[in-house]
């Protein structure tokens, strides 16, 4: 009987089933090594094949343009709040940001440190539960970056289409959306994402920089904080998460025989619909996002009654689909449902609201 739970978490999220038997076959000899991943040299030749693999691997997934360099990074997404502006803030030292939501707002005023940063526009009025419209003339032609969070992990949003910055790079965290659906990276300057959503476990953070964009960093800029030192290196200029990194690795590899980014495109938009198209027709639960802006990967509902969201959160706990509780300056209910989610586990959530709504009627 397999005992796994449906595990509905926003990060660290699940892992794909396979990826993780293949983890633990691999464990106390990764291919004939006689090691773990956990214990090898990062300066060993099987590790460089692993982190060489794993690159390789994400810019065939994910199609990234040759003149894109790619970071394996640790510190986690919140610390390019701060290694953005130092690299990038250089020229007018100015950066726009769109405030969709708490990391994008941590991430402008984090920015605010080292330069002036101005907020384009703001869904704050509105608790971040849609994803405000603007121009090309909403943004400063003299600033060194434009920032947004293109898919809004506590709030349910995402970007429909992404805003017109005309010749100002575009910087986006893709933490919660990346390798969901395919992207098109030569629409920005800059991505950056957390692994523990959508890569692999917690301790990796990829970044994805247009090559012209690096090397020119603030003078106060710490080594470890210059993404020139990264790069030059080729993301070995100090121990990395190897661990993480073969991990990552082998979530491509999986994503990969799934039939790439467009399949599982394909997989993410059923899995969204089933649950949306249960909250849009139920009497006790609804959807807080504005249709046209909702997030393929997670998904904010409530009852409108505190007490009532807690107690389907706890009965939902008993039937096994965990971690569903809303954020904590949100409140109700939060179904992150990521790659790795499988379908049956959303129709059986769906199955459990449908019951739950019934005997709460």
């Amino acid at each position: 009987m397999n005992s796994r739970v449906y595990n509905f978490s926003a990060s660290p999220s699940m892992l794909p089933e396979p990826v993780l038997k293949r983890a633990a076959e691999e464990m106390l000899n990764y291919q004939g090594s006689g090691q773990s991943v956990m214990e090898m040299s990062h300066r060993s030749k099987i590790f460089d094949s692993i982190i060489v693999g794993c690159e390789s691997l994400l810019r065939e997934v994910l199609n990234i343009p040759s003149n894109y360099k790619v970071l394996f990074l640790q510190g986690g997404a919140s610390s390019q709040f701060a290694m953005v502006p130092l690299n990038l803030m250089n020229k007018n030292h100015k950066a726009d940001f769109i405030i969709t939501g708490q990391w994008a707002n941590k991430a402008y005023k984090e920015a605010a440190r080292y330069g002036n940063a101005r907020i384009v526009a703001s869904s704050k009025d509105k608790t971040f539960t849609y994803i405000p419209k603007t121009s090309r003339a909403d943004f400063d032609p003299e600033a060194d970056y434009a920032y947004i969070c293109l898919n809004n992990t506590i709030y349910g949003t995402k970007y429909p289409e992404l805003p017109d910055t005309g010749d100002v790079p575009l910087v986006a965290d893709v933490s919660s959306c990346i390798l969901s659906e395919p992207l098109d990276v030569s629409k920005f300057g800059l991505v950056f994402a957390g692994a523990q959503k959508n890569m692999g476990p917690a301790g990796l953070t990829v970044v994805i920089v247009r090559e012209d964009l690096i090397g020119n960093a603030q003078e106060i800029t710490p080594t470890m904080f210059n993404y020139a030192t990264h790069a030059e290196k080729n993301s070995l200029f100090n121990t990395p998460p190897c661990y993480s990194i073969y991990m990552c690795k082998l979530v491509l590899e999986w994503l990969k025989n799934l039939g790439g980014l467009k399949a599982m495109a394909k997989i993410n938009h059923k899995k969204a619909d089933i649950l949306y198209g249960f909250l849009d027709q139920s009497k006790l639960f609804h959807g807080t996002v504005v249709k046209e802006d909702r997030s393929l990967m997670n998904v904010p509902f409530v009852t409108g009654s505190d007490e009532m969201d807690a107690k389907a959160v706890k009965a939902a706990e008993a039937e096994g689909f965990v971690n569903i509780k809303g954020h904590r300056t949100v409140g109700g209910l939060r179904a992150s449902i990521y790659n790795a989610m499988p379908t049956e586990g959303v129709e059986k959530l769906v199955d459990f609201l449908r019951r739950f709504e019934k005997e709460n009627a």
